[in-house]
């Protein structure tokens, strides 16, 4: 295992919760461990070289993530308080475009997160069938969307 790895993340997890008791020290533990292997099972596949580049491609992703609940944020709230109530809802099919269960889970995820939307399902051949509130606008902007965050994880995934 990447013992640096297991240290930097119960650091960052210690720091986070500022709580120094024994439970937590060994929750704190368990976590950086169980994190670590998930995302990085085999020690080789760490490229040092690759680090910088998936270091600013997790920040960006993140950033487009915080605006995207933001902006679905606002588009929600504009649609509630509007008397109208000016929905159409439906289902969408969006293609993740990889290969990666872990890309595509955290693809949906930052659908997910995102007010308005939702990822009902995830087929074998890699669709996700997202539940929108407002689909004529939704349409327009889940291939950019998804290209984007395709991308971003390329980066950011070995």
């Amino acid at each position: 295992m990447q013992a640096w790895m297991i240290l930097a993340l119960w650091v960052v997890y210690l720091a986070l919760t500022d709580n120094l008791q024994l439970s937590n020290l060994v929750v704190g533990l368990a976590i950086a461990i169980g994190l670590t292997w998930l995302l990085h099972p085999d020690p080789r596949r760490i490229d040092v070289r690759r680090l910088p580049a998936a270091l600013a491609a997790t920040l960006r992703y993140a950033l487009v993530v915080v605006i995207d609940v933001l902006r679905g944020g606002l588009q929600v709230a504009q649609i509630t308080l509007n008397p109208r109530l000016p929905i159409r809802p439906g289902i969408i099919a969006i293609p993740t475009g990889t290969d990666s269960e872990l890309a595509t889970a955290l693809s949906a995820d930052a659908i997910t997160l995102s007010p308005g939307e939702m990822v009902v399902e995830i087929s074998r051949d890699g669709v996700m069938y997202t539940h929108a509130l407002e689909c004529s606008e939704a349409e327009a902007y889940v291939a950019e969307a998804q290209q984007q965050r395709e991308d971003m994880l390329s980066k950011i995934l070995p």
